[in-house]
């Protein structure tokens, strides 16, 4: 954990110092997850130190070699086997404070360019107590393609391309929520105004979680691959609502009931209860046919 009141050299040798003790338990066979806190603070040490040793400066002041730098800490991550067989693997996760919340600044662009995933928290959903605050349109991961066999097998055989529908609704229900902003209700068709609340729907009941909630703060896989499917589902089918109203009170009472959901234990009669509520629910819902 980097902090702005550790001295210039602790800061600058505190990640490559994890990392070195992270692959020493990786050469042992085992798993090791570091996490660093803050790459931002670290790079500042680097700045300074750059300053005194009078080397010519970059961008906002940072050593030319910042990105050779930041790429050189996370390809330090990965998995081996050692002579003797053993498998070992070290997963780096950085955290990047930018000034003002500026993505533009120079450590988060060259963090951007060495990772592979990446998680961008808003604050505006901060603001709004959405936990975690976690920005499904800011956020990516290039392993989604990477691991396709994989999620093939285990998830199912169109995975990634649900995960990528479901993207793009929430993509398309952020653009109509900035268009209902201007205009208001009137000012969108009630075709754009169901895909809004079905994109607030995918966000309330499946993006955001109770971190006071024993049993809604942490959801096992099994149970999380059920909830997508069932919100996929629901979602993404066409409707056929008289008008905006019937749309409001639907998606406004299924929101309700999968949160509910969402905090009843698995197995438990009240979840029983909740899933037969949900499929009543939505078997009312005015389906559009499929040509």
């Amino acid at each position: 954990c980097n902090t702005s009141s550790m001295p210039v050299a602790a800061r600058e040798a505190s990640i490559f110092t994890g990392i070195a003790i992270g692959e020493y338990y990786r050469q042992m066979g085992l798993r090791v997850l570091m996490i660093a806190d803050s790459t931002s603070r670290w790079a500042q040490a680097m700045r300074e130190t750059s300053g005194r040793l009078e080397e010519i400066p970059g961008e906002e002041a940072f050593p030319a070699y910042l990105d050779s730098a930041i790429k050189g800490v996370y390809e330090r991550a990965g998995a081996i086997r050692a002579n003797d067989g053993a498998e070992g693997a070290l997963t780096i996760i950085g955290s990047v404070s930018p000034a003002g919340g500026n993505f533009e600044e120079p450590v988060t662009q060259s963090t951007l360019a060495a990772v592979k995933c990446f998680l961008g928290l808003s604050y505006d959903r901060a603001y709004k107590r959405f936990y975690p605050a976690i920005d499904p349109l800011l956020s990516w991961s290039r392993y989604l393609r990477q691991l396709e066999g994989w999620s093939a097998e285990h998830l199912a055989p169109d995975w990634v391309e649900q995960v990528e529908a479901m993207t793009a609704l929430l993509q398309r229900g952020d653009e109509i929520a900035r268009m209902e902003q201007v205009t208001g209700e009137e000012g969108i068709s009630l075709e754009d105004f169901v895909i809004g609340r079905a994109a607030a729907f995918i966000d309330m009941v499946f993006l955001q979680q109770d971190a006071f909630d024993d049993i809604d703060a942490s959801a096992p896989p099994a149970r999380q691959k059920a909830l997508f499917d069932r919100v996929h589902a629901i979602a993404t089918r066409g409707y056929g609502f008289a008008d905006k109203d019937a749309a409001r009170r639907h998606f406004t009472r299924l929101t309700g009931l999968f949160k509910n959901l969402n905090y009843a234990a698995p197995g438990s009669p009240d979840a029983a209860r909740l899933e037969a509520e949900i499929e009543a629910l939505d078997a009312e819902a005015p389906v559009l046919e499929q040509a």
